[in-house]
């Protein structure tokens, strides 16, 4: 009798080694396939005690290593073979769920679950909010958690993980507090949580009453010291995580260390972060993290010392930090070394490709760019582009006025790559052919995504705006600029947008109305700066 569940293959005929896991280009089916999967009949058939203890032992450990596939199939046969299936066989199979290319596979054992009545306890009840939280239903996860009889601390603190992942940081907050009046148990991960989210919206007073409360209930350090170092140095009192890291009478280990490094360099308080590193054997992720911070300050100084350590390590072989090096000469205006940490890079990733592309695009080397592009997909790099290198040669083309190149790429992505062009591609397209002259042509590429089922967005609306402004398009730019003020009422950089458009067709009447109504919300217009190395 075949199983109710079929093997990953026959559930999804089209899935190939290239198919996407989870939206996610970087991991791909054939990582798992290659690197991950490992085959389950032998072992299932051979076990000479195929009791469910046994089983569930096996799911769990499968699930644990990542082995996503493997969990799957043993399921699919522990189901076929008419075991009574337990809570513990569920929980790691909802892990392994969440990392499937959709959501059919976790709503079929969802369904199973109810039908065989083991959806009622608290461990499987908190697995499934996680998948369903995984899978961007934050919905079904809250219902899933309000369906609760008894919930302990894991579960709220699943809810709370549940509402950050999806970048809801105060209502994250909102169910902290809830928790402390249900007089919930509060353990070192619901701190850790809560200090993400002060530090994802800036909130450096609870910040810093949650770190008042650390020390009262006596909680570990060890765990929330890299927690608490991470919260101030977001919200820029890197003082203050510098204190927590001098207070801590327990083992400093690296990530602590990593974390406060990172820190001392985005905030330029170079000597500390070098004084750290001096106190530990330098790793990949503490170089990594101070040359990303080196790189968002545009600071080629320090950024070369840290290559120069990177190389008496022998840490120049790290890809991930070979693709932050690169980015960070980009930025700092060297496009040439940038090239040469690319050309050194002996396993090149998605990003790395998709990095140096950017770099040439930013330069306005759009001819590099793109030939750059092109040699990805052939013989030798075996990496194909993704929906962001997609984004960075049509911009590449957008700065350097390739209008057919840019235009051939967009047409055929779906095509060569796979690739469905999405709201900034569409964007993209429209302000390169606004630059271009070609007004038309950029509505007619609109009405086709309106068309396509693909909605607006503010970026779409603004390419538009600036493409009538370029043209001097009245009538649609009004209409354009309309709807670019109904979505985003608050954002200062849109009123200017729409303010220069208006300028452009002599209505000064409607300028001023508009640097009225920013002044009357507090709008203000960013500055912009001009970065000069004295050094």
């Amino acid at each position: 009798m075949p199983p109710k569940y079929p093997l990953l293959s026959n559930l999804y005929p089209n899935f190939s080694a290239r198919t996407p896991i989870n939206g996610n280009s970087k991991t791909t089916a054939a990582f798992y396939l290659q690197n991950r999967y490992v085959h389950t009949g032998n072992l299932f058939d051979e076990l000479p005690h195929r009791d469910l203890y046994s089983l569930n032992s096996q799911l769990a450990s499968y699930s644990r290593d990542g082995n996503f596939l493997a969990t799957w199939d043993l399921f699919s046969r522990i189901h076929s073979a008419f075991f009574e299936l337990d809570a513990y066989t569920f929980s790691p199979v909802l892990r392994a769920c969440s990392a499937l290319p959709d959501t059919k596979c976790g709503r079929q054992v969802h369904a199973l679950m109810i039908k065989t009545g083991t959806d009622l306890g608290t461990i499987t009840k908190t697995a499934l909010m996680d998948m369903y939280s995984k899978y961007g239903c934050l919905g079904e996860s809250v219902k899933v958690f309000e369906e609760m009889e008894f919930r302990d601390v894991v579960t709220w603190n699943a809810l709370v993980s549940s509402f950050l992942r999806h970048g809801l940081a105060k209502e994250a907050l909102g169910i902290f507090r809830a928790m402390r009046r249900e007089r919930v148990e509060i353990t070192e991960f619901t701190l850790c949580s809560v200090l993400k989210a002060c530090a994802f919206i800036k909130a450096f007073r609870q910040g810093k009453q949650v770190h008042g409360l650390v020390i009262v209930m006596g909680r570990d350090l060890v765990v929330l010291g890299t927690a608490l170092i991470d919260f101030y140095s977001n919200v820029g009192y890197i003082s203050e995580a510098m204190k927590v890291y001098s207070c801590l009478s327990c083992r400093k280990d690296e990530v602590l260390r990593n974390s406060l490094i990172a820190g001392c360099v985005k905030h330029g308080r170079y000597e500390e972060a070098f004084l750290v590193m001096s106190s530990m054997r330098p790793n990949a992720v503490a170089l990594t993290t101070a040359l990303a911070a080196c790189s968002d300050n545009s600071d080629l100084w320090i950024g070369m010392q840290i290559h120069c350590v990177a190389l008496r390590f022998g840490f120049i072989a790290n890809t991930q930090l070979c693709n932050v090096l690169l980015d960070m000469y980009a930025k700092c205006g060297r496009i040439l070394k940038s090239r040469s940490v690319f050309d050194g890079i002996c396993q090149k990733t998605v990003v790395s490709w998709t990095s140096m592309i950017d770099a040439y695009g930013r330069h306005g080397h759009g001819e590099e760019a793109l030939k750059l592009f092109k040699e990805m997909g052939q013989e030798g790099s075996r990496v194909l582009p993704n929906s962001v290198t997609l984004l960075a040669v049509l911009s590449a083309c957008g700065h350097s006025g390739l209008v057919k190149e840019g235009r051939e790429l967009f047409n055929s992505a779906r095509e060569k790559y796979g690739l469905d062009p999405n709201q900034e591609h569409y964007s993209c397209l429209i302000d390169i052919l606004g630059r271009a002259g070609l007004i038309e042509d950029a509505w007619c590429l609109f009405h086709d995504m309106v068309k396509n089922g693909i909605g607006p967005t503010a970026a779409v609306w603004a390419a538009l705006v600036n493409a009538c402004c370029l043209n001097l398009d009245v009538s649609r730019g009004e209409f354009a600029a309309k709807h670019l003020l109904e979505l985003e009422p608050n954002n200062d950089g849109i009123h200017v947008l729409v303010s220069k458009f208006y300028a452009s067709i002599d209505r000064w009447d409607v300028v001023e109305s508009l640097r009225c109504n920013m002044r009357k919300k507090g709008l203000a217009k960013v500055l912009g700066g001009s970065w000069l190395d004295v050094s």
